[in-house]
């Protein structure tokens, strides 16, 4: 049997979100999933050190989030799922979060958006 995820052949720029991943990223995740609720977005808006507080976040962990850092949020486990909920919070559309995973400007993203592909 052929396994689903080859580590060792990973398909050029892309990146995996497996269960390490999804292990590695759970405080990330959590804390942005209690942002589905409003009087959690309210307390994130009111005070968001004291709300990374109460997550458990590591330093870095905490810094990404501080930075608006998605790229870094992805590569530490964070689910672009999950990430989209801090994204509403803090004001970055999640088209921003695009660009900043694809290290290319707002512009060149949006560009790429709009391209016709050939089939």
């Amino acid at each position: 049997m052929i396994p689903q995820i080859d580590r060792d052949h990973p398909i050029p720029d892309t990146q995996i979100f497996g269960l390490r991943e999804s292990h590695n990223g759970y405080r990330i995740n959590k804390m942005c999933s209690s942002l589905t609720h409003s009087d959690n977005r309210d307390a994130y808006r009111a005070d968001e050190p004291g709300y990374l507080d109460r997550w458990n976040l590591t330093p870095h962990e905490r810094e990404l989030v501080l930075k608006r850092d998605f790229a870094g949020l992805l590569a530490a486990g964070g689910n672009i799922f999950f990430l989209i909920k801090l994204g509403g919070v803090t004001g970055v559309p999640i088209y921003e979060m695009g660009a900043q995973m694809r290290e290319e400007t707002f512009e060149d993203f949006l560009a790429s958006r709009n391209e016709a592909k050939a089939v």
